[in-house]
Formats: C-alpha cells, structure tokens, sequence
C-alpha cells in the first residue's frame, strides 16, 4: 500500500522549499503509517491551511448496506489533517531555519483534544480535507476542520487542540 510520491513539488502546492516540503508530505503519508491506511494525500500546503483527498475505497465501508465511509475514518482523517496544519505553520514560523531543524521540531505533536461533528453520510469515490491553525501558541495549537464530498457538500467538521512542545 505505500505509495512514495518522489516528486511532490510537482504534486502538491506549496510556498514551501521543496526540500521541506517533499519531506512533509513523507512523514505524513508514508512514515506515519495509519495515514497509509486511510490513503490520505495531501494536495495543498499553506502557511497555516492545508488540504488532502481520501479516496473511497472497499475496506474503508462503515455501513454495508448504504456504501458509507467509517465514521471513524473521518474522525482519523480530520485529526490527522489538524497535525498537519499545525506542523506547517510551526515551519512557517520557522523559516529562518534549514528544513531539516524544521522538520525536527515535530517530535513533541500530539492531539490534546478533538470534537467531531458529523453533518451527513459520506458516501462517494472522493473526499476532501481541510484544516486550518486558528492559533498557534509557544505549547498549544488549536485547529477547525472541514470534511467534503466532490460536491464540496460538507459532511464531518472538527475542531482540535494539540501539544507543540
């Protein structure tokens, strides 16, 4: 399942060195291994907003019956895309360092705190991620979230707290 982009500054948008980004998009699809399994791939970095897909796919299924995406599988995918936030706009506000000692200050990331709602059943062949850093504090980051369909119709939204340091 693991699928290594190589050339992500290709891929993904982002103001961000490709040095830095290319690593990014590593640790977050590939070396934290449970974003394997959902599939989530980014498409966008920012500053502090950033934005993924998640194809739909047999083993993701919560509900047989209606074809529904695992409930679930939208909480571990706005979590995820939360720490992301988080992660790039902690190397937005370090710029002044190599990518490398950026991407060291992301050891101490965890989620403090997260609340889901779930609007609508997600069903379809593609889903898409947002989430954006509302503040970033020398410890605490809180983040909010938005779950859609390819419609845009929004399905799930969340909000999170994280450790920084």
């Amino acid at each position: 399942m693991t699928d290594v982009r190589t050339d992500v500054s290709i891929d993904v948008k982002s103001p961000f060195e490709p040095e830095f980004t290319t690593a990014l998009c590593e640790i977050f699809e590939n070396l934290i291994t449970f974003n394997q399994v959902l599939g989530v791939k980014i498409d966008e970095l920012q500053h502090e907003i950033v934005r993924a897909h998640l194809p739909m796919r047999p083993d993701l299924i919560g509900h047989y019956a209606h074809n529904r995406l695992h409930g679930g599988v939208i909480s571990a995918t706005l979590d995820s895309m939360g720490g992301l936030a988080v992660m790039a706009a902690i190397g937005a506000r370090h710029l002044d360092e190599p990518p490398q000692q950026r991407l060291q200050r992301f050891a101490k990331l965890g989620t403090i705190d997260l609340r889901v709602d779930y609007l609508r059943p997600a069903i379809g062949a593609l889903f898409r991620c947002e989430a954006e850093v509302m503040r970033l504090g020398s410890r605490v980051a809180n983040t909010r979230m938005a779950f859609t369909d390819e419609q845009g119709r929004l399905l799930a939204t969340g909000a999170a707290a994280y450790i920084v340091s």
